[in-house]
């Protein structure tokens, strides 16, 4: 068994939830961060008793700049040693971009771009000195495509994760710290409907698969050093067609599967 200590962000459902499980399975300590207060002290108590691993929980929005900074000097505070660090706290946002709130948009940047990026240069140096750790950062096959009309912010931040996780592990490639992507398909989690996304046609006509899987697919590819893990065939076959695809074509593709059907029949 491990005996490593791994942060979570976004713990408290969907792929983050099945990741701090998929951890606690595999025996590592865990450090876990979501804006649920409840749902993390549910989840504290579940990790300790059903896997025998130390756990705290950290409730903040990373979304806040200030609340980012303050966890960063809380896990310096305690001395925890963090072996691994997993960036999956994420937001969405579905519409026209010229429509979309500006207080909104802000909120996505700042929570999947750069909360991400100051977790990551904060854990590591501890982690070069010691020569090993793991970084995973959840992008998303959609990092692949051109662009997505009416999720562009999304498309666009997800874009970013892909690219820096990719520019870090060759930087740190030979020291013993390894950064994978996480990069999933429609994933079956609240995530779409809290993004306002259901109604589209790729979340309705995509096949999703469980979180646990995912979850599963990237604590394994992390595990083993992979620089990029898309799980599931689906995924795959999305990516391989974005990379075939020219990319006006591509976007036209987007723009009809990111419309919002306003008569959704059978949408999760």
């Amino acid at each position: 068994m491990n005996t490593s200590t791994a942060v979570v962000t976004g713990a408290s459902s969907g792929i983050g939830l099945e990741l701090a499980r998929e951890l606690a399975r595999n025996g590592h300590d865990l450090v876990l961060v979501a804006r649920s207060a409840d749902l993390l002290a549910q989840l504290t108590v579940e990790l300790r008793e059903r896997f025998k691993v130390h756990v705290e929980g950290y409730p903040c929005d990373l979304s806040d700049a200030g609340a980012v900074r303050n966890l960063c000097s809380e896990i310096e505070r305690s001395g925890a040693q963090i072996d691994i660090l997993v960036n999956n706290a994420g937001a969405g946002l579905q519409g026209p971009f010229s429509e979309q709130d500006v207080d909104a948009i802000n909120c996505v940047i700042e929570l999947n771009v750069s909360s991400l990026t100051m977790l990551t240069r904060f854990v590591l140096p501890g982690m070069l000195s010691r020569r090993r750790g793991r970084i995973m950062n959840v992008a998303s096959v959609v990092a692949y495509q051109p662009g997505g009309p009416m999720e562009a912010v999304y498309y666009a931040t997800k874009a970013y994760v892909l690219s820096l996780s990719r520019g870090v592990a060759r930087e740190l490639r030979g020291s013993g710290v390894h950064v994978t992507a996480l990069c999933p398909g429609p994933t079956a989690t609240k995530f779409a409907e809290r993004a306002g996304a259901t109604a589209t046609a790729a979340y309705r006509w995509l096949p999703s698969p469980s979180a646990a899987m995912v979850a599963r697919a990237g604590y394994q590819g992390m595990m083993r050093g992979a620089a990029v893990v898309i799980p599931g065939i689906v995924a795959k076959l999305m990516v391989f067609a974005a990379r075939l695809s020219p990319g006006r074509i591509a976007l036209e593709v987007n723009r009809l599967l990111l419309q919002s059907d306003p008569h959704p029949q059978g949408s999760r």
